[in-house]
C-alpha cells in the first residue's frame, strides 16, 4: 500500500505545491481543507485525471473534536498515515499593543494546538499499524516561517504561535520519538500576503541574501525530502534565499518601500 500523508490547507497557495510534490512522488494525499472546499476538489479532480492518489478531507483546525474526527476517518479509510505536513495557518495583522486576545487564541488554536494534537494522533496510530515495518517511522513536518529566526514586532499573535510551535519541534521530536520524526521548515515570503500590491511583493521577495524570490516549489521540495529521509529529526530548514539572515524593524511586506535607501546590499 502507498504511503499516506495528511497536508493541512492543501488546497490553496503552498497547500497545492504540497499536495503536488508528494502526489508526484508516489503518496497517497490527504488534502485538508477548512473553507477552501471547491479549490480542494478541483485539485483532487485535476490530479486523479493524471492517474495520482488524492482524497480531499474537511476540518475545522480551531475545534479540537474536528481534528480529532478527521484523523479518525483517515485511519479507517486507509489505515494509519506516514506523514502529517501542517501546513495550515491563520495569520492576521497586529501588534503588542492592540492585539485582541480572542484572536490571540484563535491564531493559537489553528497554529499551534492542532498541530500538536496532529503529531499526538500520528504517534498514536503507530503503535496501532498492522503492517509494521522494522525501523519504519512516520514523519510530522511543521511549516513555519523565517520570522521566527529573524524577529520584528508586527504580525505579534501570528508570530508568537510560530514561535510556539518551532520550540516544539524539538520537543516533539524527543517525545514522539522513535516512532515519529519531527521536523520543521521556515519560509521565506512567497506569496502576496493581505493588502500588498504586486510590486511590493516584487521588492520584498528579493530582500535575502540572494536577492531573488523563494519558488513555492522548493518549499514543497523540502518536505517530501524531510519526510523522505529517514535520518533527520528535531531540525528546521530554513527555506527563504537567507533572508532571516537580512535583520529588519518591520516585516518586509512594510520595510520594502524604503529598503533602497537603507540597505542597498539588500535592495531589489
Amino acid at each position: 500500500m502507498q504511503d499516506s500523508v495528511l497536508i493541512t490547507g492543501g488546497a490553496q497557495r503552498l497547500g497545492r505545491e504540497l499536495v503536488l510534490a508528494f502526489a508526484r512522488a508516489g503518496w497517497h494525499v490527504w488534502c485538508h481543507y477548512g473553507h477552501s472546499a471547491d479549490a480542494a476538489q478541483s485539485l483532487q479532480a485535476e490530479l486523479r485525471a493524471q492517474g495520482l492518489a488524492v482524497d480531499v478531507i474537511g476540518a475545522d483546525l480551531s475545534q479540537e473534536a474536528q481534528v480529532l474526527s478527521m484523523m479518525v476517518q483517515i485511519t479507517q479509510q486507509r489505515g494509519p498515515l506516514r506523514a502529517v505536513v501542517n501546513n495550515a495557518s491563520l495569520f492576521e495583522p497586529d501588534t503588542g499593543l492592540d492585539f485582541d486576545p480572542a484572536l490571540l487564541r484563535q491564531q493559537m488554536e489553528v497554529n499551534l494546538v492542532a498541530p500538536l494534537l496532529l503529531g499526538r494522533e500520528l504517534a498514536r496510530q503507530q503503535t496501532q499499524r498492522s503492517d509494521p515495518v522494522d525501523g519504519q517511522d512516520a514523519c510530522l513536518i511543521h511549516v513555519l516561517d523565517q520570522k521566527v529566526f529573524n524577529l520584528n514586532p508586527d504580525y505579534f499573535s501570528y508570530t508568537t504561535t510560530k514561535l510556539a510551535l518551532e520550540r516544539s519541534v524539538d520537543l516533539q521530536a524527543q517525545a514522539l520519538a522513535p516512532g515519529v520524526r519531527v521536523c520543521g521548515v521556515a519560509p521565506g515570503l512567497i506569496y502576496p500576503s493581505g493588502p500588498q500590491s504586486q510590486d511590493n511583493f516584487d521588492r520584498a521577495s528579493r530582500v535575502n541574501l540572494l536577492r531573488r524570490a523563494t519558488p513555492p516549489a522548493d518549499v514543497a521540495a523540502t518536505c517530501l525530502f524531510l519526510a523522505q529521509t529517514r535520518s533527520i529529526t528535531g531540525v528546521t530548514v530554513c527555506v527563504d534565499n537567507g533572508q532571516h539572515l537580512v535583520p529588519l524593524a518591520r516585516d518586509v511586506m512594510f520595510a520594502a518601500q524604503t529598503l533602497s535607501q537603507k540597505a542597498p546590499h539588500v535592495q531589489a
